[in-house]
C-alpha cells in the first residue's frame, strides 16, 4: 500500500486541491486496501476448504473444518491489512497539495 500510495501521490495532491478532505483521501487509500483483502480473503477460503482433505493428515489437534482456526485466521489477516493500509493512508492525508504537483 505505501508503494501504492507513493505512485499516486501526484493525483492525491490533485484531489487534495481540488477540495478533497484528510478524511475522503483516508478512505480511498484504505478502502482500496480492504477491498484487495477481501478478495484474497474469499479466494484463500475457497481454496482452503478445496485442499482440506490433502490437509487433513497433516494437522494435529484440530479438524481440517475448524471454524475457529479459520475465523481467527482471518481476523488475523484483516487486522494487519488494516494497519498496513491505515499506516500510508495517514500519510497521504498529510500530503501537501503544492509539494506534490511540483514532483515529477
Amino acid at each position: 500500500m505505501a508503494y501504492a500510495v507513493a505512485r499516486r501521490r501526484r493525483e492525491i495532491g490533485v484531489r487534495m486541491a481540488l477540495g478533497a478532505t484528510r478524511a475522503a483521501i483516508l478512505q480511498l487509500v484504505v478502502g482500496r486496501g480492504l477491498s484487495l483483502v477481501a478478495g484474497g480473503v474469499a479466494a484463500g477460503l475457497v481454496l482452503a476448504l478445496a485442499v482440506t482433505r490433502a490437509l487433513g493428515s497433516l494437522l494435529f489437534g484440530v479438524s481440517p473444518l475448524d471454524a475457529t482456526a479459520l475465523t481467527g485466521a482471518v481476523a488475523l489477516l484483516i487486522a494487519v491489512a488494516c494497519l498496513a493500509s491505515y499506516l500510508p493512508a495517514r500519510a497521504a492525508s498529510r500530503i501537501e497539495p503544492m509539494s506534490a504537483l511540483r514532483t515529477d
